[in-house]
């Protein structure tokens, strides 16, 4: 299948029943420990990441577990609330803000995606949509701080990307800055549902969220011990562009380091004139005996452009293009997925 066809659902189911194919790969490890000091050191392992993987943990980075835990157990009271509640803060696509359950549909595998999600952002795109403080004291305070501490680190991983592409050091947290009305920066707080342990004769592989690769700058990705799912196919230039018949690497949280994942976006990848990989990720349903059948919790902060930064690489391979234009490319493409998905239910 060519990286640009798109299968018939035919071929979609077929390949969905095919076994699951895995590899052991090793996750580069990357510790922000006395940054200054060592910043191109760790410039030159993130670079080397970025260019033959796509994916790496960060540690010794600043966010304490403490912090960590308290923003999981944030979002365990969000979701806790019903339905009714969260509905007041609904998602609203021209602010990606807000509440939305089984809502977002994956081209890989045009099913929806079995979770529920609460975006929150910096600015204006918040107004009407953080949940009360009568409902949830503390949540909004709490969110705030743990997304800073967030963009925080972020910088300094922005900082090493800059040099790599020998811009200015600021460049692109210039580009990143979220005291900003323009800022699009998005955590997102994410609750995949439990799956029920039924017999699986077909061996058909299901997901809580469809292979993808994700269209921001860089994706911080938190995660909360033992509850696995997460899986990568890195080289983007070889596989399918569904994400199919491509060999996986599971990646397992390690709470015991506080590691954060991070991901290079299809933006950062467009920006370094390809030379950064952005990567296909999915989150597998349980199917196997030891596999996490549990609730999964985890927390995805999507470091995005300002609406007016304008994106183009240092060897100009793409016609610049706006942080604004780049999101709504993007949207277009999720809610396109969406729409066909409804006109099939609807037929």
């Amino acid at each position: 299948m060519a990286a640009t066809d798109k299968p018939s659902q035919k071929e979609l189911q077929a390949l969905a029943m095919a076994p699951t194919k895995y590899i052991g790969r090793a996750i580069p490890e990357i510790s922000l420990r006395d940054f200054d000091s060592r910043i191109d050191q760790i410039t030159a392992e993130l670079l080397d990441a970025a260019e033959n993987v796509g994916f790496f943990c960060i540690v010794d980075h600043g966010i304490s577990k403490d912090a960590v835990d308290g923003i999981f157990n944030q979002s365990a009271r969000f979701f806790g609330l019903p339905d009714e509640v969260k509905a007041r803060v609904p998602f609203s696509p021209q602010h990606n803000a807000g509440w939305e359950k089984n809502a977002q549909v994956r081209p890989s595998t045009g099913a929806v995606d079995r979770k529920e999600s609460y975006q929150m952002q910096f600015g204006d795109g918040m107004e009407g949509r953080w949940v009360d403080d009568e409902t949830l004291p503390g949540f909004q305070e709490e969110a705030l701080s743990f997304m800073h501490q967030a963009q925080e680190v972020s910088e300094k991983l922005m900082r090493c990307f800059a040099r790599g592409l020998h811009f200015r050091d600021d460049y692109f947290i210039k580009a990143h800055n979220v005291s900003r009305q323009e800022s699009q920066t998005v955590c997102r707080l994410l609750h995949y549902f439990e799956t029920p342990q039924v017999p699986n004769p077909t061996g058909e592989v299901f997901h809580r969220a469809g292979a993808h690769a994700d269209w921001d700058f860089l994706t911080l990705l938190f995660q909360k011990e033992g509850q696995s799912g997460l899986e990568i196919c890195p080289g983007r230039e070889v596989s399918t562009s569904f994400g199919y018949g491509d060999a996986w690497t599971k990646v397992e949280p390690n709470a015991a380091k506080n590691a954060i994942v991070c991901n290079i976006g299809d933006l950062l990848m467009s920006w370094s004139d390809d030379r950064f990989k952005s990567t296909f990720h999915r989150v597998k349903a349980p199917c196997e005996p030891n596999d996490f059948y549990g609730e999964r919790y985890s927390i995805a902060f999507f470091n995005q452009p300002c609406r007016d930064a304008e994106i183009q690489g240092p060897l100009k391979k793409y016609p610049m293009i706006t942080g604004e234009e780049f999101a709504r490319n993007a949207m277009t493409r999720n809610y396109k997925a969406l729409r066909e998905k409804l006109i099939k239910v609807m037929d």
